[in-house]
């Protein structure tokens, strides 16, 4: 589990292997608010297990986050 901030804004959200899923665009408490790539299916949503927000965005806890670097945030390979 990570510790999401504001500083976390911006970052890229990665899956398990090294795939973009989007940018973060805003973090609440240890919530991540992540604007989906173009490209990005249902699949990924569902895999997640999170719906999105009004605005599009998907929400990822931090507990999802199994690592954070200075360019981005990666997911556990259990999700």
């Amino acid at each position: 589990m990570a510790s999401l901030s504001a500083e976390d804004e911006g970052k890229v959200l990665v899956d398990s292997e090294g795939k973009t899923i989007g940018i973060v665009t805003s973090v609440e408490e240890n919530t991540a608010y992540v604007d989906p790539d173009a490209g990005i299916t249902d699949a990924v949503l569902s895999a997640l297990g999170r719906g999105t927000s009004d605005e599009g965005a998907i929400v990822v806890e931090g507990d999802l986050v199994e690592t954070v670097t200075d360019a981005e945030l990666r997911l556990g390979s259990t999700v």
